[in-house]
């Protein structure tokens, strides 16, 4: 309860409980400062000593205002357990004043974050402050304090030479307690990574060196993976009702679909309807572009087709109808090195070059494969007329070299390690208390963690690639080296991207609609936020620590590389408005939409084989069954395949929907109805894409706002 006597002021301090601690508070507001106060009253120290209540209620009395308050410190002295740690999410300050003063005015200070140590600890008010509007001395002192800190705690590292570099740390309990994942999340991470293959019914595979018999053999397995042991399922849901920590949410299909879109590509994996399709709107989305002439080094002519009412194939390409997958970033005999060995077994890896035909019933149909870059007489342009499994076998050799791509290049690259590139900007330039972390620290969530885990278990020396993929060993660093070469600003920035790629009005692109709709209502949320603080150009030009985000982001993220078009300053609101719904959608529904479908589409490894023993035919008339088996990964690999994209395609256990957010950053009234009009508009759009997959044959879900996370964290 505030009490006022004459022109005393009180402030009720409410924090989170702690246990065995003392906790001492410093007030600062724009006209004068508190002293150092002991938090205490009889219950209230009781209850916050012990750790009692999720929140405990203090008063700080003082003899005058202290006008607007800024800033607050803290300090705690634990008790008899040496310096345990306090989570504090938010300290809530409420002020009765004299009469002629403002009236209860309540002040957040979000903190979320652990307090480890007896030093003290500066906070900001949650009202946001550019570096210019930032007057008050202590304030300025305390951002630089803040900064300070930040670049000892997160430190660049070179990981793997040529490509974005990421935070120094080797093992993730060394991270920042402020960016490691919740308990929750990492007992449930852990969990279902150490019990995939049980749960997919393939413990008892998972080790076999054995080729597959026959297609059906593999679907035998398949089959049994969707319904699993049910001794095993009934004693899971027992553990989860034991335990809700256990209880992994995303185990649910999403939003029914997913068991259905699995069954789909299973059956009809070999079509070229299907082909063309995934496309569009499988995994890898961003490959395709129009082709208005053949690459040179492709040399496919009208003899070798045969094109709707004799067509030929430059009427096709001039009526906008021809289409080219070109992976060339997979093409190792350009650097001189040999895809991977895996158990002492030489692995191939095509470098395939791809046509495709936008069809009058708006089917995409693969009309021409050429499975390497160098034109010779040893690598024939495979075709729809050859026997059946040498163009079968044509189509496993892309489908495997869209697996490398999609995981190194528009998975790794483009989502994992850009996210991670702007979030150590953004802590290591970035105070709090500055409109852009408010902004963007939920965008950030399980980022660094999540990374820090890809390098030790996916693309490390023992890692998954490196065991089970053909882009493993010395053949990881020349892909991702030479994907580099593709990442440009415009690729990352949908209305761009699809222009450049001359696919804005292919049929039943749904990748492409649902971009095109999260766009704008992003960069509308954006532009409401970063507007309300920065008035003029000349305002985003002055921000200093703006300017060291974007350079850092533009040195560590793309090497300084000027032809890449990423802004190495921000020089207007607008751009800086771009650039920050770039960040946001990268890291959220582009993200969403190159993960979520992993085991959809890759899960049945004949669609998306992540490794081939055999090298590309050099002839045709040679292929057979026994052929294409003794092609695909044998059956361990073919188990761990299933295990890892099953793993990375689940939804995360702590998901937060994007646009959603768990913490308060923003106190003003304009951020936060700007935040509910984002929420609002993201409702709208996941309704239509509901409406839009009623009718669809293979729904499209990924990129529905209700099912992307604010952040890449899985």
């Amino acid at each position: 309860m505030i009490c006022q006597v004459n022109m005393v002021t009180y402030y009720t301090v409410t924090v989170p409980g702690a246990w065995l601690t003392l906790l001492y508070i410093k007030l600062v507001g724009k006209d004068d400062e508190s002293k150092r106060t002991l938090l205490f009253s009889f219950w209230g120290f009781v209850n916050f000593f012990l750790g009692r209540a999720k929140t405990t209620t203090f008063s700080v009395k003082q003899p005058v205002s202290l006008g607007e308050l800024r800033v607050i410190e803290l300090d705690k002295r634990s008790l008899f357990c040496g310096w345990p740690a306090w989570f504090v999410s938010k300290v809530e300050i409420k002020v009765e004043t004299p009469p002629e003063g403002p009236e209860g005015e309540v002040y957040l200070f979000p903190i979320y974050r652990w307090i480890a140590d007896g030093q003290p600890h500066l906070f900001r008010e949650a009202k946001a402050w550019t570096q210019e509007a930032d007057a008050l001395l202590l304030s300025q002192y305390g951002r630089k304090k803040e900064l300070k800190q930040r670049k000892r705690d997160y430190q660049w590292d070179d990981y793997v030479e040529g490509v974005p570099h990421c935070m120094d740390s080797s093992n993730p309990l060394d991270l920042p307690a402020e960016v490691k994942f919740s308990y929750t999340k990492y007992t449930t991470l852990v969990y279902t990574l150490a019990t995939s293959l049980v749960q997919l019914n393939l413990q008892g595979v998972s080790t076999s060196k054995d080729t597959w018999m026959n297609i059906e053999e593999i679907a035998k397995v398949w089959g049994s993976t969707t319904g699993g042991f049910w001794l095993f399922q009934l004693l899971f849901r027992f553990v989860i009702w034991l335990f809700p920590l256990f209880a992994t949410k995303g185990t649910a299909h999403r939003d029914g679909t997913r068991c259905s879109v699995r069954e789909y590509v299973q059956e009809h994996w070999t079509e070229d309807a299907f082909f063309g399709y995934q496309y569009l709107n499988g995994v890898n989305p961003i490959l395709i572009r129009r082709c208005n002439a053949l690459p040179d080094n492709f040399p496919v002519t009208n003899d070798m087709l045969s094109l709707p009412n004799g067509r030929s194939l430059e009427e096709e390409m001039e009526k906008g109808n021809i289409f080219l997958l070109d992976y060339k970033n997979l093409d190792l005999d350009e650097f001189g090195f040999v895809a991977n060995i895996i158990d002492g077994e030489q692995q191939y890896l095509a470098a395939p070059l791809v046509l495709l035909h936008s069809t009058s019933d708006d089917k995409l149909m693969p009309i021409a494969i050429q499975l390497k870059q160098k034109e010779s007489k040893d690598n024939p342009i495979f075709l729809p007329t050859d026997s059946k499994y040498d163009w079968l076998l044509a189509k496993i050799y892309v489908r495997s070299a869209d697996f490398t791509e999609h995981q190194l290049n528009v998975h790794l690259l483009r989502t994992h390690l850009l996210a991670e590139v702007f979030a150590v900007s953004l802590l290591r330039n970035v105070p709090m208390v500055h409109p852009l972390y408010k902004l963007l620290i939920p965008h950030t969530r399980y980022t660094l963690q999540i990374n820090n885990l890809a390098r030790g278990f996916l693309i490390s020396e023992k890692g998954f690639f490196n065991d089970n993929a053909s882009s493993g060993g010395q053949a990881l660093d020349p892909v991702l080296q030479k994907s580099m070469d593709s990442l440009t600003y415009s690729s990352l920035c949908p209305p761009d991207d699809i222009k450049e790629r001359g696919v804005d009005s292919v049929p039943g692109y749904y990748y492409r609609d649902d971009a095109l709709q999260l766009w704008p209502i992003i960069h509308r949320y954006v532009e409401g936020i970063i507007r309300y603080y920065y008035k003029t150009d000349a305002e985003v030009q002055k921000d200093n620590e703006l300017q060291k985000w974007i350079k850092d982001i533009f040195k560590h993220g793309f090497h300084s590389n000027a032809s890449s078009g990423v802004p190495q300053s921000l020089s207007s609101v607008d751009e800086l408005m771009k650039f920050v719904t770039m960040v946001i959608f990268t890291g959220s529904a582009q993200h969403a939409a190159v993960n979520s479908g992993q085991f959809d589409y890759s899960g049945w490894m004949p669609n998306a084989p992540s490794t081939l023993r055999r090298p590309p035919p050099t002839t045709k008339g040679s292929s057979s069954e026994s052929t294409m088996l003794e092609t695909l990964p044998n059956v361990g690999t073919t188990a761990q395949g299933m295990a890892v994209t099953w793993t990375l395609s689940k939804k995360p256990t702590d998901f937060v929907q994007l646009g959603h957010h768990r913490e308060e950053h923003f106190s003003e009234e304009n951020p936060r109805k700007v935040i509910e009009r984002f929420q609002a508009e993201l409702a709208k759009c996941s309704v239509a894409i509901h409406d839009r997959n009623k009718s669809l044959e293979v729904p499209y879900t990924y990129m529905d706002p209700k099912l992307v996370e604010n952040s890449v964290s899985i």
